[in-house]
């Protein structure tokens, strides 16, 4: 009688076989040749605009800053012998581990310390990854492999602080694009998939990779949702208004009232011009504009232009004087109030922030309060988009924006490279090796459609904020006026989101120290977006309120005082903005009577492609 350890239902090695050869060798060859037809559309796509001069090659990362950075850390081990053996040895010690308890196991012994996968790791939630045995020790041998290579950055030492978090960072995403779940022959999912379809999937997936070549001009747009269920206007960003103004930066959107009565103090609503407004009216739903129109706000919103080469030499005074201060204009024509209240919600923040100094040095003192969404104004924590800012980088930047503006690709490149393992391999594995379309998702589709940045402009804030942090200390200038935040003196409610990557609640925390008036810090749950399009009838996430912040103890400190609410943020914030609203007056139709719509919401600018 066969022993326990070596029962075909039970013994690691023998688990499942049958599910990993293939059935059809005539079939899986014939897709085999259909992928790698694919795979030539692909290449095609890829060169073709190469061999025009269509496309420069760059984007947020270099080859050359990778390998100039990781030099660094392998010159600290590499230069003393003995230091050097030790991670080596360490390393070889520990596969050798790895490779005595598989023997336990096919002997049928429980194994002795394996390396798991970290709570959460959705990579190897499969049971495959734990119940055979070659692709336990695939998983095991990798997951050791980058934490030791973690680990060589973290105890190098004679590293800058912006070299080692760059260092982390390119590990990282080595790390991250290296996982055996990437690869057909070290996934079991993928694997069984593709043997069970006869390679149907490779070749249905490298279809769709050479498809987003072809919709990417040359550069690989993944795809992240089913683009095809969603148009601007149609079914996201529909909230009735009219288009008031316009200028070649931007349209002023004028939402038409949707109650009986409205507040007297007009709302005007900044976004970044890094993503396109629409993000704050994405469906009915979720969309933050339409509720405030409903709780009786007529609401204003800056529409940025996709920017080409007429907007190359745009800069932070153009984008104060002809955006922020073109919207206070048409704002008070529109309703005969001087005096508005702002949003500004990530970049477009930091860039109200900058004019509310610029403003008040002017004498224009037309924004009564402000409210910041996950805006950063000091830039000390600004978490790993600081990878990509140094001289170097700002250099070579500079040369890649010959046209006069950056891609939209490579915006969107580096935001998602902040949170690869979520927003790039999963999507990479789902699409080109399942072959599985994407699901439709509204977040993502507006997440997708992406927008240049005038070289000017996009210069200036990364210089200025991540490289330099003068808008906090009082050292930015902008048309020859010094930036003094300590001056502004108005109420301000500041929104942090707590697993914010792009705007890290630490740092928007610090930024509440910058301005002379008390600042109403609050924190919510969920990270950059879902925090802030949270609406109150999700009954989704929380918030805290808590002490005024202050220059001791800092964010943690203010956490552990702080005091959580559950629900969304929207009802707390309308009731600190309700005492500046002035009283009730009858509903303002689009343009007042004074001026003439130029045509509806949401307007010609935010459907320009990229």
């Amino acid at each position: 009688m066969a022993s326990k350890a070596t029962r075909p239902e039970t013994d690691p090695l023998a688990m499942h076989t049958e599910d990993f050869v293939v059935k059809d060798p005539e079939a899986f060859s014939r897709n085999m040749a259909r992928m790698l037809e694919q795979i030539g559309k692909a290449a095609a796509a890829w060169v073709a605009p190469r061999e025009k001069g269509e496309v420069v090659d760059g984007g947020p990362i270099s080859m050359a800053e990778v390998v100039q950075t990781l030099s660094k850390v392998s010159e600290y081990w590499m230069t003393d012998p003995a230091r050097a053996m030790e991670a080596q040895t360490n390393l070889f010690a520990s596969y050798l581990n790895i490779w005595s308890n598989s023997i336990r196991r096919l002997a049928g012994e429980a194994p002795d310390h394996p390396v798991d996968a970290a709570k959460g790791d959705k990579r190897f939630a499969g049971a495959d990854w734990n119940e055979n045995l070659f692709f336990d020790f695939v998983k095991q041998t990798y997951l050791l492999t980058s934490r030791w290579a973690d680990e060589l950055v973290e105890r190098a030492e004679g590293l800058d602080p912006h070299t080692r978090h760059k260092a982390a960072f390119y590990v990282r995403q080595i790390s991250n694009a290296l996982a055996p779940s990437n690869f057909v022959m070290t996934n079991p999912e993928l694997y069984r998939e593709t043997i069970a379809s006869n390679g149907e999937n490779l070749v249905k997936g490298m279809k769709m990779f050479a498809e987003d070549m072809v919709a990417g001009r040359g550069t690989l747009r993944l795809r992240q949702s089913d683009y095809s269920k969603y148009q601007v206007g149609r079914d996201m960003a529909v909230t009735p208004g009219k288009v008031v103004a316009e200028n070649d930066l931007c349209q002023i959107i004028q939402y038409a009232p949707q109650t009986e009565t409205v507040f007297r103090r007009p709302l005007l609503i900044v976004p970044p011009w890094i993503n396109k407004f629409y993000i704050l009216d994405l469906n009915p739903e979720k969309s933050f504009i339409g509720w405030a129109v409903k709780q009786g706000l007529t609401v204003f919103v800056v529409s940025w232009v996709n920017p080409d080469e007429r907007q190359a030499e745009k800069g932070w005074q153009e984008y104060i004087e002809e955006g922020i201060r073109f919207g206070l204009d048409t704002a008070e024509k529109a309703t005969g109030e001087a005096q508005v209240n702002a949003v500004g919600y990530c970049v477009g923040g930091t860039l109200l922030g900058a004019s509310l100094a610029y403003l008040k040095a002017k004498g224009d003192e037309r924004i009564k309060t402000t409210t910041f969404l996950t805006t950063q104004i000091d830039f000390t924590h600004a978490g790993d988009l600081k990878v990509f800012v140094d001289e170097t980088q700002l250099k070579a930047l500079e040369r890649s924006m010959e046209r006069g503006y950056l891609e939209g690709s490579q915006m969107a490149t580096a935001f998602n490279l902040l949170r690869s393992g979520d927003l790039i391999w999963p999507y990479f594995v789902n699409n080109y090796l399942r072959g599985k379309e994407p699901l439709p998702f509204d977040l993502l589709y507006w997440n997708a459609d992406s927008t240049r940045m005038p070289k000017a402009n996009h210069l200036f804030y990364l210089r200025n904020c991540y490289h330099e942090n003068r808008l906090s200390r009082g050292k930015m200038e902008i048309g020859g006026v010094r930036l003094d935040l300590s001056k502004v003196t108005m109420p301000i409610y500041n929104l942090a989101t707590k697993e914010d990557h792009i705007a890290p609640a630490r740092s928007v925390y610090r930024g509440c120290l910058a301005f002379g008036s008390k600042v109403d810090f609050v924190l919510t749950g969920s990270g950059h977006i879902a925090g802030v399009v949270n609406p109150p009838a999700k009954n989704k996430y929380q918030y805290w309120t808590g002490p005024a912040p202050k220059d001791t103890g800092g964010f943690e400190d203010w956490l552990l005082a702080a005091r959580e609410t559950p629900g969304s943020w929207w009802g707390h914030w309308l009731e600190w903005l309700t005492p500046h609203l002035g009283d009730r007056i009858e509903p303002r139709e689009p343009g007042g009577g004074r001026l003439t719509p130029i045509e509806d919401a949401p307007g010609r600018y935010v459907r320009m492609p990229s």
